[in-house]
């Protein structure tokens, strides 16, 4: 075991000001990210009960290791009745927070329906979606200025999602208040409220996703949940409760990265008026690259946490069995080691081998959509609307693990 000398030498960062409580904190951790990468290897935190793995040698060996596993630990309740069952097999059931032999079968089932050749086949149902939006951006759904969030970002995700599920469209509305719900839980500074919250969500989105199937069981149709009903790898096929969990983290995951990725860039690209000029100038040759750099630069999940199966070493620091250690990906996607200028916001920047989508076993499976979505979404912006400002001060979300906007009001520059 470690001896307080050692903690007490790898506590440096304490002074560094890294607390995910704290709303200064939130609104800009960059300054407290430099600080723990020029420590040089993984930092202990005390507060958490976990390591901090901060350069991006350090997050992706985290994300890579194999001897570290993404072990989901259930909520237990106080009382009688245990109102976190659902919410504790909605994740022990599903991909992201299992392990092989586990991990492996589920995501087998799944994969092929998100392989990159299949997503490609969606490009022209998302323009088509996304151009309906911008028709309807000028009124905006709220009583002021259009909102990036709500009138663009949020809703292209969470249709196409829903489409390829299968999920009717008056039922949309329901999938973006359940992700939140559950994926607050993800927060270190969660309320009695919050948690109860997230226990609704969890038994709600499960009982309506499990309706959905046995009525996809009966009437199959042209919709994944139909796949994942029928699909077999091998023999093998998805039980009722992974099935369930699987649509549930497809729903979530197929959209957060999607919305906060956008979110995110977009208050970026408006606060850099000669890289937004540039974006302006060439829409669809920049696209790609803009997108990837939208992910590195203010990465839309900031921590992911694993916990060593069995002794290790992360970064010249011993990972003993059982502790828990976590990349911190906006950290790494800063790293100048790896990035020239990573503080500097650039559309063209090329090769950037960030890691927002994570690494490993555990890579985004939703990747090339949110690749897709944004690489149509952000250039039809720009072109419909050349002149687009901001309207007022974006408002950033209280929360860390997932970073974004609940805000972004936008002056479309038509007058």
């Amino acid at each position: 075991m470690k001896d307080e000398g050692w903690r007490a030498q790898v506590r440096q960062h304490e002074a560094a000001g890294f607390s995910p409580r704290d709303p200064a904190f939130v609104a800009d951790p960059y300054a407290v990210f430099d600080v723990l990468r020029r420590v040089g290897r993984p930092v202990w935190d005390d507060d958490l009960g976990l390591w901090l793995a901060a350069t991006y040698a350090d997050a992706d060996a985290v994300l890579r290791d194999r001897r570290l596993g993404r072990i989901f630990s259930p909520r237990r309740s106080a009382g009688d009745v245990d109102v976190w069952d659902t919410f504790n097999w909605l994740h022990a059931d599903s991909i992201l927070d299992s392990e092989p032999p586990q991990h492996t079968r589920l995501r087998s089932l799944v994969a092929k329906a998100f392989a990159r050749g299949h997503i490609e086949r969606l490009r022209p149902r998302v323009r088509q979606l996304a151009d309906g939006l911008l028709d309807e951006l000028p009124g905006g759904t709220g009583s002021g200025p259009p909102d990036l969030i709500a009138d663009y970002a949020e809703p292209l995700p969470v249709m196409v999602i829903a489409e390829l599920l299968g999920i009717p469209g008056g039922d949309r509305p329901l999938l973006r208040p359940w992700s939140q719900a559950i994926v607050k839980m993800y927060e270190y500074d969660r309320t009695p409220a919050a948690e109860q919250e997230a226990q609704t969500a969890s038994a709600e989105f499960a009982a309506y996703i499990g309706e959905l199937a046995r009525q996809r069981r009966s009437h199959p149709g042209d919709d994944l949940v139909s796949h994942l009903v029928a699909v077999t790898d091998a023999g093998e096929r998805l039980s009722e409760r992974e099935l369930v969990a699987t649509c549930v983290l497809l729903l979530n995951a197929g959209h957060e990265a999607s919305v906060n990725g956008f979110g995110n860039g977009m208050v970026a690209l408006l606060k850099h008026p000669a890289e937004l000029a540039r974006l302006r100038a060439d829409p669809w040759g920049l696209a790609a690259t803009a997108v990837e750099e939208f992910l590195r630069y203010d990465a839309p999940l900031h921590l992911f946490e694993r916990t060593a199966k069995a002794d290790t070493e992360i970064g010249g620091v011993p990972v003993r069995a059982g502790e828990k250690v976590a990349a911190l990906l906006g950290s790494a996607n800063r790293d100048p080691a790896v990035f020239a200028d990573a503080d500097r916001l650039d559309v063209g920047r090329d090769p950037n081998p960030h890691i927002g989508f994570g690494g490993g076993i555990h890579f985004c499976l939703g990747a090339p959509l949110a690749r897709l979505e944004l690489q149509i979404s952000l250039p039809l912006l720009l072109e419909r609307y050349p002149r687009l400002a901001p309207a007022a001060e974006p408002v950033l979300r209280d929360t860390f693990v997932l970073r974004d906007y609940h805000s972004i009001p936008l002056d479309l520059g038509e007058s």
